[in-house]
């Protein structure tokens, strides 16, 4: 069956041949898609709007007309916010204190990760449905590729994605936006353009003019100090990038630079990857009052670094990098890591690395956050080989995997260790903010 080449449609009733006007013709949406592309693309980004935030709305409909931040207390920091409370400024990653002060009407509510971990599989089992191609990048967004999907679903990609984002509204009772595109980059740029609800297209033809329009801060991997440092060059447009050679581009920035001629001009050439390969996983949690001491660090970073070794266990991974975060009491955040040996698993040699840092950091500055994560994956099997030096290395790891056993039965909570028995002061501290990241670094 020969699939009907379309370039509007409507993303409620999905009527096609849309001419004209800012209505659908059948059911009188203003929720059209337009785009000469709109048939021939493939590749898709798919973002849940607010996710954290349209879950508990969801859930608690006295709150849709409220402002609700998502995060922990007022020592911590904002994890989402809805729609309402973004329009006066508050953002992720905000001090609690300074989103309280924008919006003090604000509904505050503590994270529950399980919930949202459980919608966001829902969400990519749908996505599953449509195309084997789903690359998550995190609980609450993927990159989809549905070439190929055409002759099974008998329609072009974008009525199908369409389709999927009124499927996730009706049967998981949140919102999504999705952004389509020829690569990755543009996709993701896209899903951005119409949040809430958003269904965005970037076509090949018009790459070239979109991007030139943009500051150069859009290109994936230009953070702060970078969008400085080309800035002090005279570079701040990516119209400016697309004029220049790669050859001098590499030669003013290295690897760097070639990826600014690539990106300046819409060249992405990354597959979805399915396997979604984690970046990183890490743990941190925020204090109710500033900690300087050392003895008290200690007891929490253990804590945190048995959160991050049961992330390793549970995805199968080991990691050759140890990375210590640190913020201080007036926000500076730090962050220190050392690489191994050999990758680990073990909460205790994470711990141990992480201790290592943190002593050459304890020298009497305030903070208010400590973390601890990995990086540099490789497969389990790799994991903790036999240590001539530390015998006692095989002792331990044998206890640990009785330790895990046991709480496996019955809870973390359950079973505490040495360092932290008696001494962890959980009154004192936020709740643990542990997470698996998909996301390239900057």
């Amino acid at each position: 069956m020969a699939i009907v080449n379309i370039t509007s449609f409507c993303r409620d009733c999905f009527a096609t041949e849309q001419t004209g006007g800012r209505r659908c013709r059948h059911c009188g949406s203003p929720r059209l898609v337009s785009h000469p592309e709109a048939s021939t693309l493939s590749i898709a980004h798919l973002d849940c709007d607010a996710f954290y935030a349209s879950i508990e709305k969801r859930d608690r409909p006295e709150l849709a007309d409220r402002p609700v931040i998502i995060g922990g207390g007022r020592r911590g920091v904002v994890s989402t916010a809805c729609y309402i409370a973004r329009i006066r400024g508050v953002r992720s990653a905000m001090p609690m204190f300074k989103a309280l002060k924008l919006c003090p009407d604000a509904v505050l509510l503590r994270p529950e990760m399980e919930k949202y971990a459980s919608v966001g599989r829902s969400v990519r089992a749908l996505m599953g449905e449509i195309t084997p191609l789903v690359e998550p990048l995190s609980i609450d967004e993927a990159f989809l590729d549905l070439s190929g999907t055409e002759a099974l679903h008998r329609e072009p990609s974008s009525l199908t994605l369409a389709k999927l984002a009124k499927r996730i509204e009706n049967e998981l009772g949140i919102t999504v936006s999705i952004g389509l595109s020829h690569n990755k980059f543009l996709a993701k740029i896209a899903s951005d353009l119409d949040k809430p609800r958003g269904f965005s297209v970037i076509g090949r033809k018009e790459t070239t003019a979109f991007l030139a329009q943009h500051p150069i801060s859009l290109i994936w991997g230009v953070g702060k100090a970078m969008e400085e440092k080309l800035a002090r060059d005279g570079l701040s447009r990516i119209a400016q990038l697309q004029t220049m050679e790669e050859n001098e581009l590499m030669k003013r920035y290295g690897d760097t630079g070639r990826r600014l001629f690539r990106l300046s001009r819409g060249i992405d050439e990354r597959p979805v990857n399915p396997r979604g390969e984690a970046k990183s996983i890490s743990a941190e949690t925020t204090f109710n009052t500033d900690i300087s001491s050392l003895d008290a660090l200690t007891p929490i970073l253990r804590d945190l670094a048995e959160t991050v070794a049961a992330r390793l266990k549970k995805t199968d991974l080991a990691a050759a990098t140890i990375v210590l975060k640190l913020k201080t009491a007036d926000f500076s955040i730090r962050t220190r890591n050392r690489k191994l040996a050999d990758p680990t698993r073990l909460a205790d040699r994470i711990f141990a690395v992480g201790r290592a840092l943190l002593e050459k950091e304890a020298d009497g500055t305030r903070f208010r956050l400590i973390g601890i994560g990995c990086a540099d994956f490789s497969a389990a099997i790799r994991a903790d080989p036999a240590d001539l030096v530390d015998p006692g290395a095989a002792k331990r790891a044998k206890a640990e995997a009785a330790l895990d056993s046991l709480r496996g039965k019955f809870g973390k909570e359950a079973i505490e260790t040495g360092i932290t028995f008696g001494r962890l002061e959980k009154r004192r501290r936020q709740p643990s903010d542990a997470e698996i990241s998909r996301q390239p670094p900057e």
